[in-house]
């Protein structure tokens, strides 16, 4: 074999291994660009599906901000419809103040005193009491007491003269009724009379003026 042939051989095989080379260079380039593409992919997912639950979050949080600021504007107005009912309830119970504070100048009155002293008796449960009444209406409590000791046998009656109860309009009038050691006090004053009443029929006025409760379900 000349030199030539020889030159000839060395080329081919430089020639081969140059295109072995080329051949595993554009695998590995291939590769290296389809496995580029998939972890772009994949992060380009990942980030989307990090920003969609950010959104998603945010969104929630603005829904909850939305519900709260309403159910604190609902409440706001709830109590100022309250407030509002309930002045005009004392403003009510002020008026009906002021007529049972005319009570005690009418021929009406002296009979009352019979039945509020006799009712105090009764609660006491007891043969002795002291009465206390307005120094106004100490003549008429005194009639007053004379007749209920009539009306009820064996009960002794003393006016409490040291003691008595608060002038008009502080006290619109009527008495209590004490036990002789002073530790049960039956209050009948028209005041606290009417206060129960008030307290009785309080839902019934409500629903009078302001209809019925739609939160009460009353049952058939």
């Amino acid at each position: 074999m000349n030199e030539q042939e020889v030159d000839r051989q060395i080329n081919q095989m430089v020639q081969f291994i140059k295109q072995e080379a080329e051949e595993k260079a554009n695998e590995i380039r291939v590769a290296a660009e389809e496995e580029f593409n998939i972890e772009k992919l994949q992060m380009v997912e990942t980030e989307k599906q990090r920003i969609r639950k950010e959104y998603e979050r945010k969104e929630s949080q603005v829904e909850v901000k939305k519900k709260i600021e309403y159910s604190t504007e609902l409440n706001a107005m709830r109590l100022k419809v309250l407030a509002a009912r309930e002045e005009a309830i004392q403003g009510m119970l002020a008026e009906a103040r002021a007529t049972v504070g005319a009570v005690s100048a009418s021929p009406a009155y002296a009979g009352l005193l019979v039945s509020l002293i006799c009712q105090g008796v009764r609660k006491l449960e007891a043969k002795q009491a002291v009465v206390r009444c307005r120094a106004a209406d100490a003549e008429k409590v005194k009639r007053a007491m004379q007749q209920a000791q009539t009306s009820m046998p064996g009960v002794a009656l003393k006016l409490d003269e040291h003691e008595f109860l608060p002038a008009a309009p502080a006290c619109a009038g009527g008495v209590h009724v004490i036990s002789v050691d002073g530790k049960i006090v039956c209050n009948n004053s028209l005041d606290d009379r009417l206060q129960v009443a008030f307290e009785r029929g309080a839902p019934e006025i409500r629903r009078a003026i302001f209809g019925a409760n739609p939160n009460i379900h009353v049952k058939a």
